[in-house]
């Protein structure tokens, strides 16, 4: 009975004092990073994307005015 007694008053002083919901805290900024690290890898993807795509048309565009060039020097 006694342990119990010491029990209830260490877990209300505790979380009197914000310390039991640390824990708490913890875990869902874990998950936030978590998250923020998910969407970080999704932003990277689509700006590669992006970057190739760019690529692409820079290339087309340098092939169509070497074609064109080429069509006006004959």
């Amino acid at each position: 009975m006694r342990c119990t007694l010491v029990l209830v008053l260490v877990t209300a002083a505790l979380s009197g004092c914000g310390l039991a919901g640390t824990g708490a805290a913890g875990a869902a900024g874990a998950a936030s990073e978590v998250q923020e690290a998910a969407q970080a890898r999704q932003t990277e993807q689509h700006i590669k994307q992006q970057i190739d795509a760019a690529n692409q048309q820079a290339e087309a565009n340098r092939r169509a005015a070497e074609h064109s060039a080429e069509s006006q020097s004959q």
